[in-house]
Order: C-alpha cells, then sequence, then structure tokens
C-alpha cells in the first residue's frame, strides 16, 4: 500500500506541475493480527463500522448492503438480510489461513447486533 501511495503522490504533484509536498493526509499503518480475538475484533470492525459511521445505536440486527457481509458464514444468529440469493457468487476470496478461516470462532460468531466500540 504505501509504494502504491508513493506512485500515485508522485503522479499527482507531477501532473500539478509540484516538485514533491504532502498528497494524502494519513499514512497506511500495516498490523498483523495474530491471535483469533484479534482476528474477531477485526471482523467485527470491517462488517459493522458502517454502523458507527451513520450512527447506528439501537441494536438493530442490520448489515451493511455495499459489503460482503451478506457472504459471510461466521453470523451467530440469522438474520434475513445475511444470506445472499442463492444465483450470486461471493464477491471475495475463501479464508486461506486457519486463523482466519476457522480459529478466530473459539470466541463466538458474529451477531449482527454487533458493532465496533465507538471513540471515547
Amino acid at each position: 500500500m504505501r509504494s502504491f501511495a508513493v506512485r500515485i503522490a508522485r503522479r499527482v504533484n507531477k501532473a500539478l506541475g509540484r516538485r514533491g509536498g504532502r498528497v494524502f493526509g494519513d499514512r497506511y499503518h500495516r498490523r498483523d493480527l495474530k491471535t483469533p480475538r484479534q482476528v474477531r475484533n477485526a471482523l467485527v470492525y470491517i462488517l459493522a463500522n458502517y454502523k458507527k459511521h451513520y450512527r447506528v445505536t439501537d441494536g438493530r440486527p442490520c448489515i451493511d448492503p455495499c459489503s460482503s457481509a451478506a457472504w459471510f458464514d461466521g453470523w451467530a444468529s440469522t438474520h434475513p438480510r445475511t444470506r445472499p440469493p442463492p444465483d450470486t457468487p461471493p464477491p471475495n476470496e475463501r479464508a486461506q489461513t486457519p486463523l482466519l478461516a476457522a480459529l478466530w470462532r473459539k470466541h463466538g460468531l458474529l451477531e449482527p447486533t454487533e458493532m465496533p466500540r465507538l471513540p471515547s
């Protein structure tokens, strides 16, 4: 990601006739997930982060219609919107590592009502 951002920044600066300068306000920070708990927390963040941004705090069991959450098979309860139409292929690849494929489940499947913690 960093090299991609550098390439884009160089092209933007060149197109604007600048010799250099910041193009992006933040940076990519990679952090490898090493434990099942970290993976589960990351899944909650990824699949339910829109609730934080749209201020969905009433505990409604809803999922982001623009995400791959409908194809996710780690939901604890079945909600009508957690299953895709049968003829629709998933937009993502299957998990390749044991940690992401199964080991995180020892901390419990995800509930559609879960959401990441709000900033304090």
